[in-house]
């Protein structure tokens, strides 16, 4: 009885509170509590964010974040177009300021306070419209429709200087990874308001060295990013592994096709193209930038960047270069620049990488030094140009290794087999284990067995894809960690006396045999330092990697049309090392290992072949005995890009 006059008398009183004239106004107890929109209130801030829907010639809007600064006239535009979510990629932290807002990389263009920044959602991604494919094909023979990431480009940068009032009407685009990707796509039959460019590590050959594939062999770590990638629009998924050793969790599956139903690939269509293309076919020729950038006018000056240890896309960037290269006869429009980073590391910290320190924060004094007046020298208005002194940008400016100094050059590579300013100099296997100028007379051989079963690591076990930092530095993991393994040969010089500097792409012609009929080959140039490093004791005996790869032998005669290696018989394996610029001092060691595995970063070839690996049985994995000749007309050598050291 008490409890119902208590409640009562509380009706009584809020009846009488609603019903009193002076009373507030009141939230009804049941209206949402969620609103449809929330605008979080930016009077102080010292920028404007705006979100548009910006139209394509096909009707598709995709999402487009705008980051102007406040009081802005005549700002030139920076552009990315990213798969990432724009949304934060514009959004660092949430802050008043500018500067804390946008990624890291982007300071240099705030702290001067003159740049519109914008990220867009690429089609099918986030919160644009249309459908997503992976790096989606220029329109042609894989690209029916009227639409690819060109068309797209041009659309975005045509709104953008018609309804963002701020601009001066001048747009440059960055972008690392994918979004580099999107910059040399931009390249192609580019808008008139679109220029300078800043590709940075970009996506550009997906099978002969970038993401997907490293001469022929199929990257494992794929299947998160495509999982990723792909299996939401707009949520990142992660595979449920179930292990957190990946060594042992790819083993237990069997081939990369096996792991793949598994875990439900078979789902998502990107996986299935790889799967179906396993060689350089049609579709993965069809889809290489750098020959279509080439043929493109030379009419946006680019400034493409790569890094020394990038352990993604170390391919495409100096492919794209390279192949670029002799339309620019003034030395004018296309610029290099090769830092000592790990992938994407331009736009965070550069002043260490693993056990490596440099010369203080070696990305900063790039973005700092030559991208910001780069792009201010072509973005800014003509009267702020003509007043602004040159940006003296190197045609190449390179970051020399070993030595730790920034480089300014005319060209890249430096050395090379012809046509260089310096020949290449061959530094030849040894039996016994020795590196040496001079070639061995005779007839040597060294050998081991590769078993299928106990695949030599990448990295130092467990192998746990998802640590990130793990991932970030394993190039320049110590290789005495599979340094004596039965299954990896290493060959290595006396100590120097004199340094050696090798500045361009390194070339392993390898002379071997295998008792399979196909099998890979892991090639290492490592720079072994002294014992004792007393200025870091922890580097003394340190093996570092400069340049290494894998090359899977059923493309040894080519690349589209693999075929079984005959057992038993000396086969010429020749491919190229990923670009360096690193001297190797006095007291320290070349050295060269060769193995047959790389796992689990690459799947595990067979060593029989069969048609397609990623459809190969347990009953196709058998032990293999590698041969590998070290005398004679069948020695086996790197050809080094030796200059002058200064």
């Amino acid at each position: 009885m008490r409890s119902s006059v208590s409640l009562t008398r509380a009706f009584a009183v809020l009846a009488a509170f609603l019903a009193a004239p002076s009373a507030p106004a009141v939230t009804p107890p049941l209206a949402p509590d969620i609103p449809k929109t929330f605008v979080a209130p930016r009077e102080d801030a010292d920028y404007v964010m705006r979100e548009e829907m910006i139209p394509m010639r096909d009707g598709v809007r995709l999402h487009t974040v705008i980051v102007i600064p406040k009081g802005a006239r005549h700002a030139p535009i920076v552009l990315t177009r990213t798969p990432y979510d724009a949304s934060k990629r514009a959004e660092r932290s949430v802050s008043p300021r500018m500067l804390a807002t946008l990624p890291l990389g982007d300071e240099v263009f705030v702290r001067d306070g003159g740049y519109i920044r914008v990220f867009q959602d690429v089609r099918g991604k986030y919160k644009s419209e249309g459908d997503y494919v992976m790096t989606r094909p220029l329109r042609g023979p894989l690209n029916a429709s009227k639409v690819d990431h060109s068309t797209d480009a041009y659309d975005t940068i045509d709104w953008l200087v018609k309804h963002v009032k701020e601009s001066n009407g001048r747009v440059g685009m960055i972008g690392s990874s994918y979004e580099g990707f999107t910059v040399l796509m931009a390249l192609v039959n580019p808008h008139p308001a679109l220029k300078v460019a800043v590709p940075m590590s970009p996506m550009v050959d997906g099978w002969k060295g970038d993401d997907w594939f490293h001469n022929g062999a199929f990257r494992q770590t794929n299947f998160d990013y495509i999982y990723g990638q792909t299996a939401r629009k707009a949520e990142s998924l992660s595979v449920p592994r179930g292990a957190f050793d990946d060594y042992a969790n790819f083993l237990k599956y069997g081939s990369a096709g096996d792991y793949a139903k598994h875990f439900g690939f078979d789902q998502l269509g990107f996986w299935n193209k790889i799967a179906e293309h396993p060689a350089y076919d049609a579709y993965w020729q069809g889809q290489a930038l750098d020959p279509v950038i080439a043929a493109q006018p030379l009419i946006v000056p680019r400034m493409i960047v790569a890094s020394l240890w990038d352990q993604e896309d170390m391919y495409g960037a100096i492919a794209t270069y390279e192949a670029t290269e002799p339309k620019d006869t003034g030395n004018d429009r296309n610029f290099l620049v090769l830092g000592p980073w790990r992938h994407s590391g331009v736009n965070y910290d550069g002043s260490v990488l693993g056990a490596l320190k440099f010369d203080g924060d070696t990305a900063l004094q790039f973005r700092r030094d030559v991208m910001k007046p780069f792009l201010d020298r072509y973005l800014l208005d003509t009267s702020l140009r003509d007043g602004a002194p040159n940006a003296d940008t190197p045609p190449v400016f390179v970051y020399e290794t070993g030595t730790n100094r920034w480089r300014r050059e005319s060209r890249w590579p430096l050395a090379c087999a012809k046509g260089c300013p310096s020949p290449s100099k061959p530094i030849y296997l040894h039996a016994g284990g020795t590196l040496e100028f001079a070639r061995a007379d005779g007839d040597a051989f060294d050998e081991y067995v590769s078993d299928p079963a106990k695949p030599v690591p990448y990295q130092p076990r467990p192998v746990h894809f998802a640590d990130s930092d793990a991932w970030r530095r394993w190039l320049v993991v110590d290789q005495r960690f599979v340094d004596g393994r039965p299954d990896v040969l290493s060959y290595a010089s006396e100590p120097l006396t004199a340094p050696v500097r090798i500045a361009g792409a390194p070339v392993v012609n390898l002379f071997a045999s295998t008792s399979g009929s196909d099998g890979d080959w892991v090639v290492k140039l490592i720079d072994v330092y002294p014992d004792e490093v007393p200025s870091q004791p922890e580097l003394g005996g340190y093996e570092l990697g400069v340049a290494m790869d894998i090359f899977r032998g059923r493309y040894r005669e080519s690349l589209e049309h693999p075929s079984p290696i005959p057992p038993g018989t000396v086969q010429s394996y020749r491919f190229a090392l990923p670009n360096a610029d690193h001297v190797f001092l006095p007291g320290h060691r070349i050295m060269v290992q060769v193995q047959s595995s790389w796992f689990p970063l690459y799947d595990r070839n067979p060593q029989t072949y069969v048609d397609n690996i990623f459809l190969a049985k347990p009953g196709d994995y058998r032990k293999a005995t590698q041969r590998v000749y070290v005398a004679g007309e069948q020695a086996s050598f790197i050809d080094l890009p030796v200059v002058a050291a200064e």
